[in-house]
């Protein structure tokens, strides 16, 4: 079985590298937002989601029909195969696992793009040569996860255009974009009404640090797809807690910026330590970092120190040697790169 970040819970006073969460930690008020809703979870949560809907629409400057909400990214990930249920599909690897996982489920036949050592695991113009008239489906990661690289607007446009006159739904993951600083110049979001087939994925679960809450939302100009994916839906899956939380999550612009300027700091910190510790660092665009060590047991090594990071041995086109890490706060910070001097 694949393993994901943040399994922290069979390890005890555990240091969590592995997972990606914003640094700053839960902002205050959402966390007391999600309290007080659970003084009235007495009662069923709004099935539409209609005040978070509306909240989303203001802050995302699209229309609030274009919008769905779900438990956590990952379920509107398997919501858009089951309503789509493509038979040929294009994934870049390696990527988030759950992309395969919710393709493999509905039988689907995965077309594979390995992202080259050689090329940095940056996508090229050859991906575009990948989507054909058989392919269906087209999941993209930008920063992808967990290469932390970022695809160019005018290579992430192109593939648009190809997959718009193919009649095929690219889904774009946007979860790691607002922790890079100039995030407009690589969304798609302002073309999304322009282009139906373009879906793309968005989280609370990284930006405001609350991933136990469990909070995602899609933006699509496709009101046909968006009912497709009501339907195949249970009803009730986002919670009250998580609802009021993601309300009071798009009222703290505040904290956005002083976790982007703290998260500045802080990476530029651990990336200069990792390159003195001989570390061959890939990508680091988000709020993470990728690398590889020819010390294949660092995982081992780190855990000994009670911190927990990402082994990507188990990503496909990753071998051992290659890893990740969340950036966090500086002491945090130092006590990683100690324990890797170990």
């Amino acid at each position: 079985m694949h393993q994901h970040g943040g399994n922290r819970y069979q390890y005890q006073n555990i240091i969590d590298f592995s997972a990606n969460t914003n640094l700053a930690g839960i902002p205050a008020g959402v966390a007391q937002a999600a309290r007080d809703a659970i003084t009235c979870s007495d009662c069923y949560p709004d099935p539409a989601c209609t005040e978070l809907v509306e909240a989303i629409s203001r802050h995302e400057g699209v229309p609030s029909t274009s919008i769905i909400c779900g438990n956590g990214a990952a379920e509107l990930i398997f919501l858009l195969v089951r309503a789509i249920e493509p038979k040929k599909a294009l994934l870049c690897v390696p990527s988030f696992y759950e992309y395969e996982k919710a393709l493999r489920a509905v039988r689907c036949e995965i077309k594979f793009y390995f992202l080259q050592q050689e090329n940095r695991f940056c996508i090229t113009e050859t991906f575009l040569e990948q989507i054909t008239e058989e392919t269906k489906l087209v999941f993209l990661c930008n920063p992808n996860n967990p290469t932390g690289t970022l695809v160019e607007r005018e290579l992430l446009q192109k593939i648009l255009i190809k997959c718009e006159k193919l009649g095929i739904v690219l889904i774009l993951d946007e979860c790691f974009l607002p922790f890079v600083r100039e995030e407009a110049l690589f969304s798609l979001k302002d073309v999304s009404p322009l282009f139906p087939s373009l879906f793309i994925l968005k989280a609370f679960t990284k930006t405001y640090a609350m991933p136990g809450l469990r909070l995602g939302y899609g933006i699509c100009s496709d009101q046909n797809l968006i009912h497709k994916m009501k339907e195949q839906n249970q009803p009730w899956s986002v919670s009250l807690p998580a609802q009021k939380a993601g309300i009071a999550a798009l009222k703290e612009t505040d904290y956005l910026e002083k976790s982007l300027r703290l998260l500045e700091i802080e990476k530029s910190f651990l990336e200069m330590e990792l390159k003195e510790l001989g570390m061959l660092i890939y990508g680091s665009e988000a709020n993470y970092i990728f690398f590889y060590s020819d010390r294949s047991n660092l995982f081992e090594i780190c855990i000994e120190k009670n911190i927990l990071i990402r082994d990507c041995s188990n990503y496909l086109g990753l071998t051992k040697g290659y890893y990740r890490v969340q950036v966090r706060n500086r002491k945090e910070n130092a006590l990683l790169i100690s324990a890797l001097k170990g």
